[in-house]
């Protein structure tokens, strides 16, 4: 069944790509061979599709951005795909997905594919499946895919192996440069845009940027990372983030392809590392459930150490 869904979203079908996702989301058996048999473009190099990440706080205004930078494809008779990832709850899973709300200008446009992911607790601001569904997404012919990631804080960010160009957002009321530092947003950023050009401090934050951006910069990498302030909502100051996106999307096609290849090989090494910490936790979940019920109730007992359990427990 599955293959059939998968097959249809292949021809075009949006409501069999909805389901696939679904799959992908779900972990239906046999998805994973599905997802492993595509042929996407996207290994042909960068920008085929143009895999565009945008990250940063809650509020920094992502979603806004999205929704132009989907209009300006559009605009050029790009197909379009919006991956968006939300939070979800750490008791029933669930999340609000709002992007569908946020984005409702396009909700009738048949080329622009909107879909919403829940985080399900996955660290690094994406989805366990954000990289499967992007695979698909590039297999069934989308020019430009927008990654959406959790608003972040200080963790991993995974979107980087997951895009071709990455975005970060933020905000005169984000913080200072040392927390932006702390977040790892340094390392993984392509541009930064500077959001809500029109709150005080905003120019103060872009020069203090800029210093840290020289300061951390590796010499002679080929890329200098820039800096826009910019409003979303005005619009203001899109231009220059449009053309810088355009620009790594070049290089990286360019004098920057190794660079983008080590991000690819990286994303490959932290998809099957990913994919087995997963079937890990299943496999102990599903231990804990039925097969090894005094193991679970020692620990909610407290009578069993959970360490000395972890350390002991063979998959």
């Amino acid at each position: 069944m599955a293959a059939a869904v998968f097959d249809a979203a292949l021809r075009g079908d949006r409501r069999a790509l909805s389901r696939a996702i679904s799959m992908i989301d779900d972990r239906v058996k046999g998805v994973l061979d599905l997802i492993g048999g595509l042929s996407p473009r996207r290994r042909g190099g960068p920008g085929t599709p143009h895999v565009i990440g945008l990250t940063g706080p809650p509020g920094a205004g992502k979603s806004t951005l999205t929704d132009r930078l989907v209009a300006e494809a559009r605009g050029a008779g790009q197909r379009v795909a919006v991956v968006a990832v939300d939070p979800s709850s750490p008791f029933t899973g669930g999340a609000i997905l709002g992007d569908r709300l946020r984005l409702e200008d396009h909700a009738l446009d048949e080329g622009v594919f909107v879909r919403s992911l829940a985080s399900r607790g996955h660290v690094g601001g994406l989805s366990r499946a954000t990289g499967q569904v992007v695979d698909l997404l590039d297999a069934v012919g989308f020019d430009r895919i927008i990654v959406e990631t959790v608003g972040v804080g200080q963790s991993e960010l995974a979107v980087m192996e997951v895009a071709d160009t990455v975005v970060v957002v933020l905000t005169p009321e984000s913080g200072d440069v040392v927390q932006t530092m702390k977040a790892g947003l340094l390392e993984v950023a392509d541009l930064f845009v500077v959001n809500k050009a029109d709150r005080p401090g905003a120019r103060v934050l872009q020069r203090h940027l800029e210093q840290a951006v020289q300061l951390d910069q590796v010499p002679d990498e080929g890329w200098d990372i820039p800096v826009y302030v910019a409003s979303a909502t005005k619009p203001f100051g899109l231009e220059g983030v449009s053309w810088a996106i355009e620009a790594h999307r070049v290089w990286c096609a360019g004098s920057g392809r190794p660079t983008w290849d080590a991000r690819r090989a990286e994303g490959r090494v932290r998809t099957f590392l990913d994919l087995v910490a997963e079937d890990a936790r299943v496999a102990a979940a599903v231990r804990l459930g039925a097969a090894d019920q005094a193991l679970s109730d020692g620990l909610r007992a407290g009578t069993e150490n959970p360490y000395l359990a972890a350390a002991g427990w063979v998959p």
